[in-house]
């Protein structure tokens, strides 16, 4: 196979810097910070603020973190149909473009809400994060058809490259929004933010523009009467996935621990910034600025973990990855309240390995996987694997946050997911290491 031309590859990664708006501002920086203050009571002495939400009362960060995990639950269950569908017709483009629009409009819709109408907050919300990450199932499925092997690695990390630099720029336009709204002649203090959300719909569907009109059409995998029904063969194109990965025993093995560390992975980077305004009490725009070293620091980080990765190999540098991510949850763990420099710090230690290991997870994943024209669906099977691990990672931190009372009991769940992960990176490293040999 033959890389694809320049501007395709561009045209490729420019999705990652038109989408990684949202992975930013809303995810990661300004929405969060936003959500607590219009769910808490502004007084940093409560232990816990409690929400009303569809008849129940939750403690405002485990809701936050439910809705995710609900979302994600909807993106883990449609992501089957929807790449058979466009593996069948060879339209991954055309929903890769849908989803795009529905989150954007997701993003754009946080506009309108405030401390009257939390569900507008929630459903928008919901709304967005399936929209992100149902077109991400089409978008890394791009991946193997647009690069050689050899390259796969590189324009993995040109595509997280592209997203933090897309991101970081945007996110500095909104940083001063909320911080000198005096500069804009703006006086309300809710309506930079709601404006940040707006920006990020628009920035992210025009953007998105860009990719859409320059990537190829896929070619369709079948013929019509090859599927009896295209909304259920999904689940049967997951099952033939599987009983391929079962005679690729060390691809079978990476999935499980991928399952497990990611499960950390995700989990940290969604529920970072409610961790820091809520459990170490730490204003907002140190949360923002935390979040911009991330992004800053990412960049050279992925760039220097792809490298090493062609020095040791990939399975070599995933262990390495692991190792930090253990570490960074054991000091998230011990961070004192008001501990700004500190958190700064480990806010550098996350952006260095933080698209290194998901960029080198997914670039290993497309090298593992055997020749094949449905690439759709076994990046379907690679998605749904994530977003599960990331239901039940968001879900457990909720969970232990409200039966325990502090959301540094979750930090240490997280930490036992990738002690898991590290060990089954160790096996498969082995196994890969026995395939070789024979």
């Amino acid at each position: 196979m033959v890389t694809a031309p320049r501007k395709v590859v561009n045209a490729w990664a420019m999705y990652d810097w038109a989408n990684s708006a949202y992975n930013l501002v809303i995810t990661s920086t300004i929405f969060p910070a936003y959500y607590e203050i219009m769910t808490g009571d502004g007084n940093d002495a409560t232990k816990e603020d409690v929400t009303h939400f569809l008849g129940r009362d939750f403690v405002n960060t485990a809701l936050y973190n439910y809705a995710l995990a609900f979302a994600f639950l909807i993106v883990a269950i449609i992501s089957p149909i929807l790449s058979s569908i466009a593996d069948y017709k060879g339209n991954k483009k055309s929903f890769m473009g849908f989803f795009m629009t529905m989150g954007s409009i997701g993003c754009a819709s946080l506009f309108f809400y405030n401390k009257e109408n939390l569900g507008l907050g929630i459903t928008c919300m919901i709304i967005a994060c399936v929209g992100y990450w149902a077109s991400l199932v089409f978008y890394n499925s791009y991946l193997p058809e647009i690069a050689a092997p050899e390259d796969r690695d590189r324009i993995s990390a040109k595509g997280f490259s592209y997203g933090y630099i897309g991101s970081v720029i945007l996110q500095i336009v909104c940083f001063l929004f909320v911080m000198k709204p005096e500069w804009f002649g703006i006086t309300s203090s809710t309506f930079p933010a709601q404006l940040s959300f707006l920006l990020v719909g628009v920035w992210w569907f025009g953007f998105g523009q860009f990719s859409l009109r320059r990537l190829p059409k896929s070619i369709p995998a079948g013929a019509h009467n090859d599927r009896h029904n295209i909304f259920t063969s999904g689940y049967g194109e997951l099952r033939k996935v599987w009983q391929q990965l079962i005679h690729i025993p060390v691809l079978k093995r990476f999935l499980f621990a991928f399952f497990f560390y990611n499960m950390g992975v995700q989990t940290v980077m969604l529920a970072a910034t409610l961790y820091g305004k809520s459990e170490l009490a730490l204003d907002t725009e140190y949360l923002i600025i935390a979040i911009l070293i991330i992004q800053l620091i990412a960049i050279p980080g992925a760039i220097v973990i792809s490298r090493l990765s062609d020095r040791i190999g990939n399975f070599k540098a995933l262990i390495l990855c692991v190792l930090v991510w253990i570490g960074i949850c054991y000091a998230g763990y011990i961070l004192p309240k008001k501990g700004m420099y500190e958190f700064f710090a480990l806010a550098a230690v996350v952006g260095f390995v933080m698209g290194g290991i998901q960029s080198l997870s997914r670039s290993t994943y497309s090298k593992l996987m055997p020749v094949t024209r449905d690439t759709a669906s076994f990046f379907s099977f690679f998605d749904v694997t994530e977003k599960i691990a990331i239901v039940i990672g968001m879900f457990s931190f909720g969970f232990i946050n409200e039966l325990t009372g502090s959301q540094r009991s979750s930090v240490l769940a997280l930490m036992v997911y990738f002690i898991i992960g590290l060990l089954l990176l160790m096996y498969t490293l082995s196994a890969n290491k026995s395939v070789k040999q024979s």
